[in-house]
């Protein structure tokens, strides 16, 4: 197949973007759908296809817009609908796509849905949520726990006292899950997704997907014999009844069927699970989502070259036929790769994430190399970091850093950010990095530009290559007899490697910038933290 018969999810690459941190327009501190247009150009510069935007849905803000009062609008603190649909029209006129969250598990416990179904056992809306009767002594049903704790020693069920019943929140107590075996559940929900289509957006990034449907038994989880105290509380059990339930394949395929409705929409699905449950979720026909999302470089304890080989050997390997793959460096509920990292194999990662086959994701800011920001605990804003601390998400989830004004540009100076701005802002920034002809935003930048431009790194296939060192991981990405030659240190040594079965090429782009040119591939050096980008010739 020829590069220009994929899909634009396909050849892309995709930018997630959290709106509460991206762009304050409106000068309050807090990001927003104006902030995000006035940013596009930005963005067209970057070369990015598609972006993608958390929640911005009317919310309490419990969980910082995952818990949602209406899935059909636009919370004020973000704008509104004229907002959105001026934003999608601006991205579509620089050729840039829209995805959006879906988030079909909750709702807000502040939604009229619940509090029609809270009202009494015999609300028409009851079984929209999952109620169960207490256990002996009133204990709660089963032994699930919350995400992010509970008012009841982290379990997932809160008691409703009126209706001495509980209701499950798999998250946060002020977030019922909503019951998808109830079929007037999944038309509503269908609704919402046609809702948006029709507004031109062009996929859905869909929330856990994996905990839609839940044991019908409401089963006791087994306990996790890996759990440890410092671990998240969550992680002490093992979600057997709770999660990836064989029927949550049939509300997939139904979501894609909506989506097959129109034209070239694209569903990603948020799934943590090892390799073979993961792709089970592209479906056996791959009629299920597009791009079940790989988390495994953000996973990965070890950065080591020959973890990394084995990583993406092994997912290339369990991948179905004829499924796309892709990868994911960095997102809202995960410590930045800077960080994890560091700044110098950050830049190897960078080359990685866009030269492996499959669509790669960005996060907002990631392509400057911004960091983690500790954040004191009066100033915590994550449900999550008070249920487990030390395990917060709002270290990633800081304001971008736009130049070296006061807050970073992301709000007005004398503007209080709803999150602090990093202290490195005055030269880890877009403006500063743009003009810096060796930054981390020129390597991504100039990374982008090639592998749109390249057949063979845009769509083209991959092999590993045997490269004889432990530190370097070695690949080819072929099409239509265009070859490129990757080769990444992943240590702070220089590595000779001797490739000798392709003799000659051309360096296109070094990590560090400031090396291209012909190279005896029978013969030659990485720097320490060196990634290159090889044309080979022949």
């Amino acid at each position: 197949m020829s590069a220009d018969q994929y899909l634009w999810w396909q050849s892309g690459v995709i930018y997630q973007i959290y709106p509460r941190s991206f762009k304050d327009n409106s000068g309050d501190g807090i990001g927003d759908l104006a902030g995000i247009i006035g940013q596009l150009d930005y963005l067209n510069w970057l070369g990015i296809d598609a972006i993608w935007l958390s929640p911005f849905y009317p919310s309490p803000m419990a969980d910082f817009g995952y818990d949602i009062t209406n899935f059909t609008d636009v919370d004020p603190v973000f704008g509104n609908l004229r907002d959105f649909d001026r934003m999608v029209k601006e991205a579509h006129s620089r050729n840039i796509k829209v995805i959006v969250d879906f988030v079909p598990n909750h709702t807000s416990d502040e939604h009229p849905w619940f509090k029609e179904a809270s009202a009494s056992r015999s609300s028409p809306k009851h079984d929209w949520y999952i109620w169960a009767d207490p256990g002996p002594g009133g204990e709660p049903p089963n032994n699930w726990m919350s995400h992010f704790g509970g008012s009841l020693n982290g379990s997932a069920w809160e008691y409703n006292v009126e209706l001495n019943q509980y209701y499950l929140h798999t998250f946060h107590f002020k977030q019922p899950d909503l019951n998808w075996r109830n079929n007037e559940v999944r038309q509503a929900m269908y609704g919402v997704m046609r809702f948006w289509l029709n507004r031109g957006v062009d996929g859905f990034r869909i929330d856990v997907m994996p905990f839609l449907i839940k044991d019908d038994q409401l089963r006791d989880n087994p306990f996790n014999p890996d759990w440890k105290p410092g671990d998240a509380v969550h992680h002490k059990l093992i979600r057997v009844y709770s999660e990836d339930r064989p029927e949550t394949h049939e509300i997939v395929q139904e979501m894609r069927c909506i989506a097959e409705e129109y034209s070239e929409r694209v569903l990603i699905g948020e799934i943590y699970l090892p390799y073979p449950r993961l792709v089970r979720y592209y479906g056996e026909n791959l009629n299920e989502t597009h791009l079940p999302f790989n988390f495994e470089l953000i996973l990965l304890k070890e950065w080591q070259a020959a973890k990394v080989c084995e990583l993406v050997n092994t997912y290339e390997a369990t991948l179905p036929a004829g499924a796309w793959p892709n990868w994911v460096l960095g997102n809202h509920d995960n410590s930045r790769p800077a960080t994890r990292l560091g700044e110098a194999q950050t830049r190897i990662a960078q080359m990685l994430l866009l030269t492996l086959r499959g669509t790669p994701t960005f996060y907002y800011g990631d392509e400057i190399g911004m960091t983690d920001v500790p954040i004191p605990p009066e100033l915590a804003f994550d449900p999550q970091e008070k249920s487990s601390p030390g395990h917060g998400r709002d270290p990633a989830r800081t304001p971008m850093q736009w130049d070296s004004s006061p807050n970073a540009g992301f709000c007005p100076p004398g503007v209080k950010p709803w999150l602090p701005v990093s202290n490195d802002y005055a030269h880890i920034n877009v403006a500063v990095e743009q003009d810096a002809p060796y930054s981390v935003l020129n390597l991504v930048h100039e990374l982008v530009a090639l592998r749109r431009a390249s057949p063979a790194l845009s769509t083209g296939s991959y092999s590993a290559v045997e490269s004889g060192t432990e530190n370097s991981f070695c690949y080819l990405r072929e099409s239509d007899g265009q070859r490129f030659l990757i080769a990444l240190n992943f240590s702070d040594r220089d590595v000779p490697l001797s490739l000798s079965q392709f003799v000659q090429g051309t360096i296109v782009l070094s990590t560090l910038l400031d090396r291209r040119g012909g190279v005896n591939l029978a013969s030659f050096n990485l720097r320490g933290n060196e990634g290159l980008l090889i044309l080979l010739q022949g």
